[in-house]
């Protein structure tokens, strides 16, 4: 990518193991609820004492263990435990870590400056199921496919070190430590220069919420890392605001940091930050937001994407003249009512989108369909303004991960309703002017199965699978034991099997076709949409309901109108057609021809006026 000489990319971090630029390596660990903290080194197989200080932080230096030595933490002399900032954990969550030493890759993309955000189109991918081979350098022998699809931004699922073979990610415990299953750190770095070089950006989800259930011993030795003051969905909150928290808060933002800074990436999604429970004056949000715009977004386009399910529009301000903390936040509440336009499903949250138009209409022109509004499913208000931001604050989509894989058998859309249904949605979010995510496969179709799985060992691996059968007991579909019995173990080789592409499907003729469909749709959204969002303008925009499936919707920048009519019924609407400054035509699916009149059923148009050509 350039003639520069390469880059050394190192984070520096006040624990975990830091080989130094003398040929020493400092171990450092918070231990403050241990009596005793030794190094132990897994060759020859020795204990060496840590010295403490008054703070609870175990420090050793020597020239003993240099990069490539395995290594551990003894507490009280008894229990071996993992460093919680190690870089790298070959023998999984219960294993030895590894000395890495980060600057021994030298890295070539110097060049890469990042992605403005107009630009940003997302594919989200889990890298174990997205090739056969499940591995990072197996993304990488796919990237040519997503740039000729027309995708920019590359957004894996979480990589933090998980237990066991197989599992979504979102249950890691060594934050720093990209899974071993998947290849070494030095090959997610060859992954991410390979997509800069072909442009490109590559973002990270990220996990602060809570740590899995298994591989977690910051209890035996840092209680304090939690506090019984704050519930979560996963037991005690983390600490992140109470005595101790300074320490609990640096090691999320320096894993932020990380991630950014030594893996050169372009952005993280933070996910389910509406569960991080912090009642510090400066939520952990806004400092660590802060950081990263202080640290590497000072010298280039570094974005954060927020999954917020309490839709605090707050985090995503514009502050007049500089950039926001948070670019943009997954919008699942475009999709809920997309959702239940297209599928007819009104059981858990998709209760809160009935009828689903008036909320999509919303969604469409102001980013929330919920802002502030009595949710039914919460039981409370939920939300705050957001018709002030830009559409590029709002990532839309019509599957990911949780769409597909916490259906009880992992249905994609294109399993529950019409090829013709799903042929108009994907044009609405397409074109519409917010950032738009496919889900791997979804650009052709892929009939595979998207399921939860996970590989926990048999403490709790049986649990899993009986709770997630108990947990759908309660949908009328799912209510007999028989129907139950369908739900795939989530612990089962085969439910991870049966999740991963075969990418033979997209060649096939009907794959194809909406292979083609994609392609085309993301090649016009470059061309006629992308420009008018440059500088991140905010649109008037407008909607009007046509019928109870069919709507108008204009959004009206600086640089010109889009406006999008779209039935999304079985039903024929009236409509006199095409006004005289709705400007050309740029797409229409189902709609007869140009002077059309009357909207048949799924059909959808976009029309570009007030442009030079």
């Amino acid at each position: 990518m350039s003639d520069r000489p390469a880059a050394r990319r190192a984070h520096r971090m006040p624990f975990g193991a830091c080989v130094r630029e003398d040929g020493t390596t400092r171990f450092r660990l918070w231990a403050p609820g241990a009596e005793r903290v030794e190094l132990w080194l897994e060759a020859p197989g020795h204990a060496v004492p840590m010295p403490r200080d008054g703070g609870g932080w175990a420090e050793y230096v020597t020239r003993a263990a240099p990069a490539g030595t395995r290594y551990r933490f003894r507490i009280d002399g008894e229990t071996l435990v993992p460093d919680p900032a190690a870089r790298f954990q070959p023998g999984d969550v219960h294993g030895a870590s590894e000395v890495i030493d980060p600057r021994t890759y030298g890295w070539a993309d110097t060049a890469w400056a990042g992605l403005p955000p107009e630009r940003l189109v997302f594919y989200e991918l889990h890298v174990g199921t997205f090739t056969a081979a499940g591995t990072y350098a197996g993304v990488a022998s796919r990237l040519d496919h997503l740039v000729s699809l027309g995708v920019t931004a590359v957004e894996l699922m979480p990589l933090a070190d998980f237990p066991g073979r197989w599992g979504w990610g979102y249950d890691g415990v060594l934050l720093f430590a990209p899974e071993s299953r998947y290849g070494r750190p030095e090959d997610l770095k060859a992954l991410v220069e390979a997509c800069h070089a072909r442009g490109l950006a590559v973002f990270l989800d990220v996990v602060y919420n809570h740590f899995g259930p298994e591989g977690n011993y910051l209890h035996h030795y840092a209680p304090g890392f939690f506090t019984p003051r704050h519930h979560t969905w996963w037991g005690d909150g983390i600490n992140y605001d109470g005595p101790g928290s300074e320490i609990v808060r640096a090691f999320a933002i320096h894993n932020a940091l990380y991630w950014l800074e030594e893996f050169h990436l372009d952005g993280l999604r933070l996910d389910a930050v509406n569960a991080i429970v912090d009642d510090s004056p400066a939520h952990l949000l806004v400092e660590l937001g802060r950081a990263v715009a202080d640290g590497p977004g000072r010298d280039r386009a570094v974005h954060l994407v927020l999954e917020n399910g309490a839709n605090q529009a707050r985090y995503l301000e514009r502050p007049a003249g500089s950039r926001p903390l948070y670019q943009a936040q997954w919008n699942d509440d475009a999709h809920h009512a997309l959702h239940v336009r297209l599928t007819g499903e009104t059981g858990g949250y998709y209760a809160d989108y009935q009828p689903p138009l008036p909320h999509l209409g919303r969604s469409l022109t102001e980013g929330f369909a919920f802002q502030g509004e009595r949710s039914i499913y919460r039981d409370g208000a939920r939300g705050e303004p957001s018709g002030h931001l830009p559409p590029t604050a709002f990532v839309s989509f019509l599957q990911n991960h949780d769409q597909i894989g916490n259906r009880a058998l992992g249905e994609r859309i294109t399993a529950i309703t019409s090829p013709a249904a799903v042929r108009a949605a994907t044009a609405v979010l397409l074109l519409s002017p917010s950032l738009p995510l496919l889900f791997m496969g979804q650009e052709w179709g892929a009939p595979e199965p998207f399921f939860f799985f996970s590989d926990l060992g048999p403490d709790l691996g049986p649990s899993i699978a009986e709770g997630r059968r108990r947990e759908f007991a309660r949908f009328p579909d799912f209510a007999s034991p028989a129907v139950r019995a369908r739900i795939p173990d989530p612990q089962a080789l085969a439910t991870r099997e049966r999740s991963v592409l075969d990418w033979r499907h997209a060649s096939e003729p009907t794959h194809r076709e909406w292979l083609d469909l994609h392609r085309a749709l993301l090649r016009l959204r470059a061309e006629a949409v992308v420009p008018l969002l440059a500088g991140e303008p905010v649109p008037g925009t407008g909607w009007k309901a046509l019928a109870d499936t069919a709507l108008e919707v204009a959004w009206t920048f600086p640089a010109g109108t889009l406006r999008c009519v779209a039935n999304l019924g079985l039903a024929t609407v009236a409509h006199l057609g095409p006004g005289p400054d709705w400007g050309r035509r740029l797409y229409a699916t189902g709609l007869p021809g140009a002077g059309w009149s009357g909207l048949p059923p799924w059909s959808v148009a976009f029309y570009l006026a007030g442009v030079r050509r």
